[in-house]
């Protein structure tokens, strides 16, 4: 797949998109209305960007963003009044920002790509520590999401790791980590993750504030 070099970037301070992830998000800002316009004259390609900490004072103008982010396409756009817009993303692939330039009223980068991450599976092991780490950390709805994905076909390791990155409740920072983490090791890191929260919640220390994407 040819991707540009030159794309839109969408920073919001509380997602992270994945790879063969759908994302759905409601666009109502007068530059993102603008943005999703253009892409959908375009590529339909908008780079997803997570914002970093103390973004609140400059959100109107260009606060600093993670250098690695995630493109989707859009698979979905529906017009609504005032020219707001429902779209769906399908998660592309993760980038890295060159350079960032204000040619529009949003925000665009010249970015380079990571390689496509290899379609193997993961060790036996690190598949089932996983999955018995994500059935304990949501319980009986745990077991049964991961027993449906791992009877879906065509459902690979590297699409099951990248659904659990963005859908488990995770800080934005862990998903950020995730993200910027390639292969089978993004499969390792999300375990630790998660049994680091299972220790945590052990000893009295679990964070409330905590719940599904």
């Amino acid at each position: 797949m040819d991707l540009p070099s030159f794309i839109p970037i969408f920073p919001l301070p509380n997602v992270v998109l994945f790879p063969e992830v759908p994302l759905p998000l409601y666009i109502f800002e007068p530059r993102y209305r603008e943005m999703v316009r253009d892409a959908l004259d375009g590529p339909r390609i908008i780079g997803m960007a997570l914002l970093r900490p103390e973004w609140e004072g400059q959100y109107a103008d260009a606060p600093d963003i993670y250098r690695i982010g995630c493109a989707g396409r859009i698979v979905d756009a529906t017009p609504l009044p005032d020219g707001r817009f429902n779209i769906l993303l399908a998660g592309l692939r993760e980038f890295e920002v060159v350079t960032e330039q204000r040619e529009r009223s949003y925000r665009q980068a010249t970015v380079t790509w990571r390689a496509p991450a290899p379609d193997d599976a993961m060790p036996e092991h690190l598949r089932r520590d996983l999955m018995h780490a994500v059935e304990h950390h949501v319980g009986d709805i745990g077991r049964e999401i991961t027993s449906q994905l791992g009877e879906e076909p065509g459902v690979s390791d590297v699409v099951l790791v990248n659904f659990l990155s963005f859908w488990l409740d995770l800080l934005p920072i862990e998903k950020q980590a995730l993200l910027e983490i390639a292969g089978h090791d993004r499969a390792q890191h999300l375990l630790d993750i998660l049994e680091f929260q299972r220790h945590m919640a052990s000893s009295g220390q679990a964070d409330p504030s905590r719940r599904m994407h």
